[in-house]
């Protein structure tokens, strides 16, 4: 049953919420809930006359009082969990909060405590939030979907827990991923989260821990495959477009394979993307678009090595790709350029481990002739290193310390200024630190993270290490989606995000290393992002034919700052 509604005063234009509930269940319910912030008309009007102290504090006040509780907790998942347990009585507070400390609480409610969390989910949940989607309850989804108490439903966040960060299959634990996404849509995108819902299809895991576990809440079966997967997730999209057709489908967190089949089976026919292959990229491209500014350089004067193939991987490079043929190179000269790495070696044209994505990545065999290799069976990144002589290293692995100091050094032989993007989260699984990066290049290299890292003092001199998080993209680009009314997101879209993006970063930030904004100017960014992203809709003909200032003023406007509406009391009108 909805619980309120979004309302115009047509006399005095007063934006208000009109309240279906009323007492105690109004206190109970986190998208309402002001606490101490209720007026003495609210209360008196909503009966909760008797169930307030009487002090009437203001946003600004709760903002300093919740602060003070969560400067208490001594470690980082007490930390989330205080933040998660705000969250869930008060929504408003929470944002408030998030978005005054962003820089301090985003590590928190993201990476890297949040894949901490995931891993004891079962045994720190206190509340469930969002929808949970299993082979047992698909049938009824259009009930499921019916009794959501939100006005309406304009974002999905959406995970089979399967591939959560760099940790694996965690079931329905998985869920603290979507949860955290809506949370930085919210804090950094501005979307208001009247209309966010995540949702974790829990087709069970393979995970011996979790089935193990007598604490485990999730779907205790092995996961679902094969054709009853697909049909599952095929019923969950019909659902989507018979309750929501107006809503944006962001794919999460699901394995290799499931992902891409997911994104293009579904990109033409729902309005949707994933973003650990199209974020991921994007992010990354508009860090080396900055790198390419501070170095002096073009895209095609770069050699490439991207080691992990997955999701990330796979986006980096055909993102990288796209770049070379905007350059001017054909097909044949950016497969050169670019040396992809998996867990068999070097991607090499006729491998039977081969996957689509990856056939315009593998190397021609003549491109190697001559090497001089380790083992004539194998390529490894050493022996790539050692004879690509790359200019660009890309980590999206999980294997903490894949780029040694042997390898850092070596290419730090054939370049003046090294680029070292080592993406994985969480902390303890990034392919290098930045203090790695500059002490084998002598402070020169150019380096961004998945997870932060604290600035450097080299001889005097700042260094710092850009944060390569996807919330510099996603908020913005799914803001752009919506306000714009795109029908589809596109390649086109990401790319002009990834624009958006370097364009923010100033000639003092390169100074110091920087490849991305500071994360206090996010919510500029993302504006940005979104503006770009509503230009390109409207250019490709998939959007509102509005002007550039157009565009920026009803991303302006969608833009929501975290505080409290008015309320008045209503009585909800059923429908026969």
């Amino acid at each position: 049953m909805k619980t309120f509604a979004l309302k115009l005063d047509q006399l005095t234009g007063e934006d208000y919420y009109e309240i279906y509930t009323r007492g105690r269940q109004l206190l109970n319910d986190p998208h309402l809930n002001k606490a101490s912030a209720f007026t003495r008309e609210e209360r008196l009007s909503l009966g909760l006359e008797g169930l307030l102290r009487t002090g009437v504090s203001p946003i600004e006040i709760q903002v300093e009082r919740a602060y003070e509780a969560f400067s208490r907790k001594t470690d980082d998942l007490e930390r989330y969990i205080y933040l998660i347990g705000l969250q869930d009585r008060s929504e408003p507070l929470f944002y408030r909060l998030l978005v005054e400390h962003l820089e301090e609480m985003v590590p928190i409610v993201y990476t890297p405590t949040v894949g901490q969390a995931c891993m004891q989910m079962s045994h720190i949940q206190r509340r469930f939030r969002g929808i949970y989607i299993t082979p047992d309850n698909i049938a009824n989804i259009d009930q499921i979907f019916g009794s959501i108490a939100l006005p309406q439903v304009n974002l999905i966040v959406v995970t089979d827990g399967e591939r959560i960060l760099g940790l694996g299959d965690l079931g329905s634990d998985g869920m603290g991923i979507p949860v955290g996404k809506v949370s930085l849509y919210v804090a950094a995108g501005g979307v208001h989260p009247a209309v966010c819902l995540p949702i974790c299809l829990d087709v069970g895991t393979n995970n011996q821990r979790l089935l193990e576990d007598p604490l485990y809440l999730g779907y205790r079966q092995p996961r679902l495959r094969g054709a009853e997967y697909e049909e599952m997730v095929e019923k969950f999209v019909l659902g989507v477009r018979r309750n929501f057709p107006d809503t944006l489908l962001q794919w999460e967190d699901f394995a290799k394979q499931t992902a891409f089949k997911n994104l293009d089976r579904y990109r033409e026919r729902i309005l949707s993307f994933n973003d650990d292959i199209q974020g991921t990229g994007s992010t990354a491209l508009a860090a080396l678009m900055t790198a390419m500014r501070i170095k002096q350089s073009r895209f095609q004067d770069e050699r490439y090595v991207i080691v992990g193939m997955g999701q990330a991987g796979t986006g980096i490079a055909m993102n990288i790709r796209a770049m070379l043929k905007a350059e001017g190179l054909t097909d044949e000269e950016a497969r050169k350029r670019i040396l992809a790495v998996e867990t068999q070696g070097l991607l090499i044209e006729g491998d039977p481990l081969l996957e689509g994505p990856q056939e315009p990545l593998a190397q021609r065999r003549a491109a190697i002739d001559g090497w001089q290799l380790d083992d004539p069976n194998r390529i490894g990144l050493k022996d790539v290193v050692r004879n690509a002589h790359p200019t660009v290293l890309i980590g999206v692995t999980a294997q903490p310390g894949l780029f040694t100091e042997e390898i850092l050094a070596e290419t730090a032989k054939h370049c003046e200024r090294p680029i070292v993007l080592a993406l994985s989260n969480p902390t303890h699984k990034c392919e290098c630190t930045p203090e790695a990066v500059w002490k084998a290049t002598d402070g020169r290299g150019l380096v961004a993270t998945g997870s932060p890292f604290a600035p450097m003092d080299w001889h005097g001199k700042s260094l710092q290490a850009s944060q390569c998080n996807n919330m510099y993209v996603f908020p913005g680009v799914g803001l752009g989606a919506l306000v714009c009314k795109a029908s589809r997101v596109t390649d086109g879209m990401f790319l002009a995000a990834s624009r958006a993006i370097s364009a923010f970063v100033t000639p003092e930030q390169e100074a110091l290393g920087l490849l991305l904004p500071g994360m206090k100017d996010i919510r500029k960014v993302s504006a940005e992002v979104a503006k770009a992203v509503g230009i390109e809709a409207r250019n490709a003909g998939l959007g509102r034919l509005l002007s550039d200032d157009q565009i920026e003023a009803v991303v302006t406007k969608a833009q929501w700052a975290p505080g409290y509406t008015p309320y008045r009391p209503g009585t909800l009108r059923q429908e026969y």
